[in-house]
């Protein structure tokens, strides 16, 4: 089957790009920053935009079936890396809140920007979905 966009509605629309692409049963997750439904970086600092951002991914990954535990590979791109570390604690209670205690390959990249210059994170990920629980939408 050829690869299929996954776009869920309580994500904005997109343009030019797919909140994630299924092949078989392997879920590529776009990059998500903290954009909440109006199309603005949710403000708080990193904590809050962390959690929108995983939100997002989160979000993606269940319109396909999948749950957190299917990850196998998290990037996460940071403006700030320090201020990342100094809020991991923080963040780590979050990622359990949203996710549990399951943790993939993982990978913290420091950059200069992002795409929305308000943004501090970027989230992309990898999910392999079980058969029993994907669901493929429409190509």
């Amino acid at each position: 089957m050829p690869p299929v966009a996954v776009n869920p509605k309580s994500l904005p629309a997109p343009s030019g790009y797919s909140h994630g692409t299924l092949a078989g049963n392997t879920l590529y997750l776009g990059g998500q920053t903290a954009l909440d439904a109006e199309m603005k970086i949710v403000p708080g600092g990193i904590v809050e935009q962390f959690r929108q951002a995983f939100g997002n991914v989160l979000a993606t990954l269940r319109q396909a079936g999948g749950r957190p535990e299917d990850l196998v590979s998290v990037t996460i791109y940071l403006t700030d890396i320090p201020d990342y570390q100094a809020h991991g604690k923080e963040i780590g209670r979050v990622w359990r809140e949203l996710a549990g205690p399951v943790y993939p390959a993982m990978a913290g990249i420091g950059c200069t920007a992002l795409w929305q210059p308000e943004a501090t994170i970027e989230i992309l990920g990898v999910a392999v979905i079980p058969d029993d629980r994907l669901v493929r939408p429409a190509g």
